[in-house]
C-alpha cells in the first residue's frame, strides 16, 4: 500500500521532510530515510500479495486495519494542531461497518453506514456543549467520507470472481505512479507544479507518473482483466490524476495545521495517513472504471 516517495519531488528542494543530508551537509535527495522506506514498502506490499494469493478476502481486513491506524492518527493530528475533536469512537465504529458491510452489500451497505455514522457524529458530540459544537462535527464527519468510506471503496474490488485481478489493477498504477513520479522529479524535477501547497511536487515528476501509471494500467488492465487497452490507458490516467489530487489535498491539510506529518507510524514514510492520501481517492476512481470497463 505504500512506496519510497514523497511524491514527484525535484531535487532542487532546499529543505527535506526529516532533515536528512547527504554526506558534505547536502540535503538528501530522497528526502527521507530511504532503507527504512523501502523495507517498509516491501513488507506491506507483501502482507497485500500474502492476503491477496491466500484468501483474498484477507485484503479487506488489512483495509480495514489501516483505517483504524489512520483515523486515529487523523484524530491526534487535528487535536493538538488545532483543538478539533473528532468524534473517535463513532467513526472507528462506523468505518469498520462501511468497510465490512461494503463486502456482501456494495455500495448500499456503505453508504448506509456512512449515513448511520453522520448520525452518530452529530449526537457523540452533543455532550461537549456549543462550543465548537459545528467544527468538531464538520471534523467528524470529513473523516469518516476522507477514511472508511472512501476505502469501502477498495473492499468492494475484491468480491467479483476477478477481485485479485482488480485490487492488483489499482496497486500496480498507484505504485507505478508514485515511484515513476520520484525518479522522474528526482533526477529532472525543475518546474515546481503548486508550489505554495507542496514544494517537491514538479510537472517533470507528474509526467512521470502518467507515463509509468499509464502503463502500468494499460498492462494490467489487459492480462490481469481481459480488458482493453485503451480502457487501461483512461484508468492508469484516472488514478494517477486522482493519487496526485489526493496527495496535493492531503499537503493541504497538513499546511493548514501546520504539520509535517499526520504521524510516525512508518518508519521513512512518516504517519500511515501520509500514505494513505493518493490511495483512498484513487480507490473510488478505481472501482467506478473497472465496474464500467470490466462488469463483474
Amino acid at each position: 500500500m505504500t512506496t519510497v516517495s514523497d511524491h514527484q519531488g525535484g531535487r532542487g528542494d532546499s529543505a527535506q521532510p526529516d532533515g536528512s543530508k547527504e554526506p558534505g551537509g547536502k540535503p538528501s535527495r530522497a528526502g527521507r530515510d530511504l532503507p527504512a522506506a523501502i523495507g517498509v514498502g516491501v513488507a506491506l506490499g507483501a502482507a497485500i500479495l500474502g492476503s491477496l494469493f491466500t484468501v483474498r478476502y484477507l485484503f479487506i481486513a488489512i483495509i480495514a486495519a489501516a483505517i483504524v491506524v489512520g483515523t486515529v492518527e487523523l484524530a491526534g493530528a487535528f487535536r493538538r494542531a488545532a483543538g478539533i475533536r473528532i468524534a473517535v469512537v463513532p467513526v472507528l465504529v462506523g468505518g469498520q461497518a462501511m468497510i465490512w458491510l461494503a463486502w456482501p452489500f456494495g455500495q448500499d451497505g456503505a453508504l448506509t453506514a456512512f449515513v448511520v455514522t453522520v448520525i452518530a457524529c452529530l449526537l457523540w458530540r452533543l455532550r461537549a456543549g456549543a462550543d465548537g459544537y459545528l467544527r468538531d462535527v464538520s471534523a467528524s464527519v470529513f473523516a469518516a467520507a476522507y477514511l472508511p468510506l472512501f476505502a469501502a471503496f477498495a473492499a468492494m474490488l475484491v468480491p467479483p470472481e476477478d477481485g485479485v485481478g482488480r485490487v492488483l489493477s489499482f496497486m500496480i498504477v498507484v505504485v507505478a505512479s508514485d515511484t515513476g513520479g520520484y525518479i522522474a522529479g528526482v533526477l529532472r524535477g525543475r518546474h515546481p507544479m503548486a508550489p505554495s501547497i507542496s514544494p517537491k511536487k514538479t510537472w517533470e515528476g507528474f509526467a512521470g507518473s502518467l507515463t509509468t501509471g499509464i502503463t502500468g494500467g494499460a498492462l494490467s488492465v489487459a492480462f490481469l482483466l481481459g480488458g482493453q487497452a485503451w480502457q487501461g490507458v483512461v484508468f492508469g490516467a484516472a488514478v494517477v490524476l486522482t493519487a496526485t489530487l489526493g496527495d496535493l489535498m492531503e499537503s493541504l491539510i497538513k499546511r493548514d495545521l501546520g504539520i509535517k506529518d499526520m504521524g510516525n507510524t512508518l518508519p521513512g514514510h512518516g504517519g500511515l495517513m501520509d500514505r494513505l492520501d493518493s490511495l483512498l481517492p484513487s480507490a473510488v476512481v478505481s472501482w467506478l472504471l473497472l465496474s464500467a470497463f470490466v462488469p463483474a
